[in-house]
């Protein structure tokens, strides 16, 4: 799915190392894409297909956030975007089979959780048997679930990252896929940080996509 890519002076701290990489499929996958807030990682993706890099389409974005601005980005590509307010729901489970119904709709092949900030039930993972990636702000398995960047400012740990990888029903596990590292300043704040790990994972997420769509 990426043509080319080209790596900077940093490409040493993304494992595998993906330098030259490219994908011999044809057909573009159709991805569906969740999301919860601003839809940065929503942007990345959306700007690879447009460039060329990824071979791909997007073809709905679920987002259960009202306020969410990546319903915004969304729109601004030509992308549906389908509110599913997870406060409507009583059971995570009703909430997921709407999700699948949803994706099932719009014929997804492969689901990408950018942002998306609500654990999944087995009736997603089942729909989708892995077919769905998610991207977390350290270096699993260490700092899983929320405030993973404040986690690791805490932990006093010298070295953080990112990672993509497939999803399963325990938090931030399943199969490691791609990581990137990103060393913690003397004088980081967990803004800062944060968004240092977020120039890598708009990095790795469109290379992680690829990775995973070529084997489809």
């Amino acid at each position: 799915m990426i043509q080319s890519y080209s790596m900077n002076s940093t490409s040493s701290l993304i494992s595998p190392d993906v330098s030259g990489y490219q994908s011999h499929d044809i057909k573009p996958v159709k991805l569906g894409v969740m999301a919860s807030g601003n839809g940065s990682n929503f942007e990345v993706v959306a700007q690879a297909i447009k460039s060329g890099d990824l071979n791909a389409q997007i073809q709905v974005l679920i987002y259960n956030n009202p306020l969410a601005k990546a319903a915004e980005r969304a729109l601004n590509h030509g992308v549906e975007a389908i509110l599913l307010n997870h406060r409507h729901y009583q059971k995570r489970e009703d909430l997921d089979r709407e999700i699948v119904s949803t994706l099932r709709q719009y014929q997804v092949d492969l689901v990408v959780m950018a942002g998306w900030m609500r654990l999944v039930t087995q009736e997603l993972i089942d729909a989708f048997p892995n077919h769905i990636i998610n991207i977390h702000p350290s270096l699993l398995p260490s700092f899983k679930g929320v405030r993973a960047v404040e986690q690791a400012l805490e932990a006093g740990v010298k070295i953080t990252g990112c990672t993509v990888h497939l999803l399963r029903l325990e938090m931030d596990s399943g199969p490691i896929l791609m990581q990137a590292a990103v060393p913690v300043l003397p004088n980081d704040t967990a803004e800062t940080l944060h968004a240092r790990i977020q120039v890598q994972e708009h990095r790795i997420l469109p290379l992680a996509i690829a990775q995973v769509a070529d084997k489809i």
